[in-house]
């Protein structure tokens, strides 16, 4: 009975409905649109990807590698089968590296999930207290230099952030390593695993993580002096609370709604800026094996990391928009 209530109430509600249907359309058009692009581009796609191997591509073999990868069939039969591909977890193979699209990508994978939601969480976190705190103490001496500071870096790249990264701390100081997510033949475990890890994940996350603060911040501090103006804070002052439980619980909770809608687009700038600070710091995530796919025109492998990234961004964005009423009950739903 508990079942069926679930599924009445929940998985049959028009909401849900509404948020499924929209999703699958999505999920679809954008997945016939990686199938789609690669087939448009000028050129032959197969001398695009085999031109960079040290291999003579007689007809013999160029016929051989058009029915190998499928593309003697009318498209929409080639559509068809990629999407059945993709229905049972075969993402392709790549035959630049020789191994299997899924397992290349679910070996990135790990690394890149790390780096992007520790980043997330750790400039949300310094975002909102340091945009709460600078609203609070508006136009002081505080606030005007965090807010110089914050509109500072916020004009420069992640990518500029991750070679002066790299050039102070790794190449001039020698603090931290140069590359890579482990150190080389090291054959760590336990804790001294989980130190290597962190050792050589502390700049690549410092520099992308620098630079999501400031938009969380502005945001946040934004909010803030609108919310301060609202009578439920004089109210609560007029009751003799607190100042930071009216800071805290009371401004900053109803101020930091605005950043929940933000979340979906954040974790799309989030693995953009990923790209070029793996690249950067030779980190073994998804970002690194982009470039390495793109500069070898491997199109097998560039399709299944465009296909993993944007099923993570829907994932994310279809959490936030199923959980957002629960954030704020007055939220209705168009």
């Amino acid at each position: 009975m508990l079942t069926l209530f679930v599924f009445r109430k929940y998985i049959l509600s028009k909401r849900w409905v509404k948020i499924v249907t929209v999703y699958l359309m999505t999920v679809f058009i954008l997945l016939f649109l990686n199938f789609l692009l690669p087939r448009l581009l000028p050129g032959d796609v197969i001398i695009a990807m085999y031109s960079g191997q040290e291999m003579l591509i007689t007809d013999e073999l160029y016929n051989e590698l058009i029915i190998l990868h499928g593309l003697d069939k009318p498209l929409i039969e080639q559509f068809y089968i990629y999407i059945t591909q993709l229905a049972h977890g075969d993402l392709g193979y790549s035959y630049i590296s020789h191994a299997s699209t899924t397992g290349l990508i679910m070996e990135a994978l790990p690394w890149t999930l790390l780096l992007v939601f520790s980043s997330f969480i750790l400039s949300s976190i310094a975002g909102i207290i340091l945009g709460v705190e600078s609203s609070w103490r508006r136009g002081g001496r505080f606030d005007r230099s965090l807010l110089m500071f914050m509109l500072l870096i916020d004009g420069i790249p992640s990518l500029a952030l991750g070679i002066m990264f790299l050039t102070v701390f790794s190449l001039y100081c020698g603090w931290f390593p140069t590359a890579g997510a482990l150190t080389p033949y090291s054959d760590a475990t336990g804790i001294s695993y989980v130190i290597d890890v962190l050792w050589h994940l502390i700049l690549p996350l410092g520099a992308i993580t620098l630079s999501q603060i400031p938009g969380d911040y502005l945001l946040i501090r934004n909010s803030m002096l609108l919310t301060i103006r609202e009578p439920f804070v004089l109210t609560a002052r007029a009751k003799g609370i607190k100042e930071r439980r009216i800071k805290y619980l009371h401004t900053a909770r109803n101020a930091i709604l605005p950043f929940f809608t933000r979340i979906g687009i954040r974790i799309v700038y989030v693995i953009t800026g990923v790209l070029f600070i793996e690249t950067i710091f030779a980190y073994p995530g998804l970002g690194l094996l982009t470039y390495e796919a793109i500069s070898n025109r491997d199109l097998p492998l560039m399709q299944g990391i465009f296909t993993i990234s944007v099923l993570l961004v829907l994932v994310v964005n279809i959490i936030v928009d199923i959980s957002y009423k629960k954030i704020d009950p007055r939220i209705e739903y168009a």
